[in-house]
């Protein structure tokens, strides 16, 4: 807990973005050719939600693709490209850089592209619970990755996501931050029925014009 009349930390947080045509690859059948419209949805509903969350001081989205590097700068997001190329978690150490740049004295957090119903008062919660601990973590919904990843001020970023990142995490001494009323925070979208249960959790906008224009969801 913070300290009576201590402000909260604030945190800079990277959003990975794939390049679109290599997105949302297990979606292929369910979504057809709405499936990069969906994968640039999703990650704008993520963004935006998270530039609400008065915890957050920036967001900084890490792409090479110029489609969605236009539409979340226009958003609020600091862009900056994938400059390692050598894979997510050194794109996220990167972005991460980036981060402390601006801001030394705020967390740095990686947070999943794949979150369309996260709610900003969720994700505070969570990044207070996550600013006890030098290292954080969240776990997916599935309860095998991980949705985000936070690392105090002075604190090294060491990111372990990839399949297995739960226990990858939890290794390398990150605190799990599981906390009730958070599951828009764990609720990322890889495949059909995860999309259903973020739509009945409450998707942000984008993804949900994009799912309406899905027959295979009804």
């Amino acid at each position: 807990m913070r300290a009576h009349g201590k402000p909260p930390l604030r945190w800079s947080l990277v959003v990975p973005v794939k390049v679109l045509a290599k997105a949302k690859t297990r979606m292929s059948a369910a979504a057809g050719p709405h499936r990069e419209a969906l994968a640039l949805a999703v990650a704008a509903d993520t963004v935006a939600a998270a530039l609400r969350c008065d915890r957050v001081r920036d967001v900084i989205v890490v792409t090479d693709d110029p489609l969605p590097a236009a539409e979340l700068a226009a958003l609020g997001a600091r862009i900056v490209p994938d400059v390692p190329d050598a894979g997510l978690n050194p794109a996220l150490v990167y972005g991460a850089g980036r981060g402390r740049e601006l801001a030394a004295d705020a967390g740095v957090g990686a947070l999943s592209a794949d979150l369309p119903a996260l709610r900003p008062l969720e994700l505070a919660r969570v990044l207070d619970a996550a600013s006890a601990a030098p290292e954080a973590f969240v776990p997916d919904a599935a309860g095998v990755g991980t949705t985000l990843y936070t690392a105090r001020p002075g604190v090294p970023f060491s990111p372990a996501f990839g399949g297995g990142s739960r226990t990858a995490h939890r290794a390398r001494g990150a605190r799990e931050i599981l906390l009730p009323g958070t599951d828009s925070v764990r609720r990322d979208v890889d495949t059909p029925d995860d999309l259903r249960a973020a739509l009945a959790l409450g998707a942000g906008p984008h993804t949900t014009a994009v799912a309406s224009r899905l027959p295979s969801l009804a």
